[in-house]
């Protein structure tokens, strides 16, 4: 399961011209889930990316997580994470999930993004999606639960 974490002032979604989830100062998540992923890498990568010390302390160093400060996140869906460019100029999506169990494992994501105590707002699932982020420093880290293990 991979990620893409950004510190945002705000960010929203929407789907056919209708605001379906928004958030202030937080995290935007896009979440891309690949083959062989499990609930247990949908946990970790919730966990993970809840207790990240990435927002400022009173001296300016990131040492405070999104629990910390207050923060929301936004998390979207986005199996083009998979995406291999190696071979010709059109990504292959092969290592992405079907779409049925990505969008199991999103879902377990999102309810332990929720367990976590944290405001989480969504995009649509297998929707076209218009994501406004207004990125803050910017902060932006890649995640893989592949990696971590």
């Amino acid at each position: 399961m991979r990620a893409v974490v950004q510190r945002v002032q705000r960010g929203s979604v929407t789907v056919n011209n209708e605001v379906v989830g928004k958030i202030g100062h937080g995290l935007v998540v896009l979440l891309g889930v690949g083959q062989g992923d499990t609930t247990d890498d949908a946990r970790y990568l919730a966990d993970k990316i809840c207790q990240l010390r990435i927002f400022d302390d009173q001296q300016g160093k990131l040492n405070l997580s999104v629990q910390d400060v207050g923060g929301s996140i936004l998390a979207i869906s986005q199996f083009t994470l998979y995406g291999d460019c190696r071979k010709g100029r059109r990504p292959s999506y092969s290592d992405a999930a079907p779409p049925e169990a990505a969008r199991e494992l999103y879902q377990v994501f999102v309810q332990r993004l929720v367990c976590n105590g944290l405001t989480t707002a969504t995009g649509v699932f297998q929707e076209h999606m218009v994501v406004e982020i207004i990125n803050d420093g910017p902060v932006t880290l890649l995640l893989d639960s592949r990696k971590a293990f």
